[in-house]
């Protein structure tokens, strides 16, 4: 079994920052692709940002300057470094990690979500 706890989110005012955390735990021989989603109300669930085991990442164009992806260096936990923060940010946000199991298949897990509120 696998999970992945978020935590860090929080009601912040515009022009804030948050840095949320995403630490995967259980039966995991390595950790690959993490993203980090999130969903406002009454719309779809969007992509925010990627980071690769390797370290490249990439980002929605509604966050590149503000937000920034990383890993610890256990590389289970992944992180959102959030500046900058708009009012249009508020959504729960949810982590998202490809894992390679002992039995050597790749399965896909998410968080539980948190919410991040920005008040104008």
């Amino acid at each position: 079994q696998v999970q992945l706890v978020e935590s860090g989110g929080g009601l912040v005012q515009a022009g804030g920052s948050l840095r949320l955390s995403c630490a995967a735990s259980g039966s995991i021989f390595s950790t690959n692709t993490m993203r980090w989603y999130r969903q406002a109300p009454g719309k779809q669930r969007e992509l925010v940002a990627t980071i690769t085991s390797g370290g490249s990442t990439n980002y929605a164009e509604s966050v590149k300057g503000r937000f920034t992806i990383s890993r610890g260096n256990a590389k289970n936990t992944v992180y959102l470094q959030m500046n900058s923060l708009k009012p249009e940010d508020t959504a729960v946000y949810y982590c998202a990690a490809e894992i390679l199991g002992p039995n050597l298949r790749v399965g896909s897990y998410w968080g539980q979500g948190t919410q991040v509120t920005v008040s104008s």
